[in-house]
């Protein structure tokens, strides 16, 4: 049944309803109606100072937006993809990607770049993977946890709480702070959490009127690499404390699959890269994951 309104549901930071608002103007070119976003708090907005895989993991950004989804009090969700855990909630879907933004890191820095840093300086990352990744190159910097939206971030490197800060380049250019960039990495050489720079947007698996619609603003390639990233992290059960990168890339018919993993105190590095024509790219992710897991030991798991 056609509907006069839909209501989007978005975590309430400014980066949030960057992409919600994003979300919304695709929708206003397919639905006549109107389309309100309902900001709604997250339990990772409400700590701000904790690991995230100490207070539950990479639910906390979606599960109080997903409890309104299914009770019906909005109508769709959207999500950075890189913030939701791997296996879908029971009676929700997730199968409607934005064409992908940057999946980059960058570096913002008083006035140095990465290599440049002086021995002993303060990086602040938020997750493990980062900071193993970085270690690999400078084992004589010091890695600390930062948490906070992107602002409160960069108050803190401002705040000389830290030399240098890492964010995802997608983030930082939806709000328009390319300007503060230092440096940016190339992703061969710190390969990006999956799903990094994706807009994902989830709603009842049942809601046919509103399935029918995300149809319609879906970015079919990014649909392939989203599933076929977060495939892989879905079988090796990836969660805030596994220290999993992996990136895949579409070259016309064939797709490339490059996928790190480290161990829990980072000393060992597992990687794999492979590729094959694009129709088989979830038995692409299956091996690779299976390969990992394998090579690993399980030693990637806390």
């Amino acid at each position: 049944m056609k509907r006069e309104n839909i209501i989007i549901g978005s975590r309430g930071s400014k980066l949030a309803i960057i992409y919600a608002e994003k979300v919304k103007n695709e929708l206003l070119k397919v639905f006549s109606g109107n389309i309100y976003i309902k900001k709604i708090i997250t339990s990772g907005d409400q700590n701000q100072k904790d690991r995230l895989s100490s207070l539950g993991g990479k639910g906390l950004f979606s599960s109080n937006i997903e409890n309104e989804l299914k009770q019906g009090k909005i109508d769709l969700a959207v999500h950075a993809l890189k913030d939701m855990p791997s296996v879908e909630t029971i009676g929700l879907k997730t199968n409607c990607f934005l064409k992908r933004n940057s999946p980059n890191e960058i570096l913002i820095s008083k006035d140095k770049k990465f290599l440049d840093l002086e021995k002993g300086s303060i990086v602040g990352t938020s997750s493990f993977r980062r900071e193993y990744q970085l270690r690999n190159i400078r084992s004589d910097l010091n890695y600390n946890l930062i948490r906070g939206n992107v602002d409160t971030r960069i108050k803190k490197l401002k705040n000389n709480e830290y030399d240098a800060i890492i964010l995802s380049k997608a983030g930082i250019e939806a709000l328009n702070l390319q300007n503060k960039i230092t440096e940016e990495f190339e992703v061969e050489k710190l390969i990006p959490c999956a799903g990094q720079g994706i807009i994902a947007i989830q709603c009842k698996d049942n809601d046919n009127y509103i399935l029918d619609l995300l149809e319609k603003i879906n970015d079919t390639e990014t649909r392939i690499i989203a599933n076929t990233e977060r495939e892989v992290l879905k079988i090796l059960e990836g969660d805030c404390d596994t220290a999993i990168g992996v990136f895949a890339k579409l070259n016309n018919e064939n797709i490339e699959l490059a996928a790190e993993l480290f161990s829990v105190d980072g000393k060992m590095r597992y990687f794999i890269k492979e590729n094959t024509i694009k129709k088989n790219y979830m038995s692409l992710a299956k091996k690779i994951a299976e390969d990992l897991k394998n090579d690993s030991k399980g030693s990637y798991k806390r």
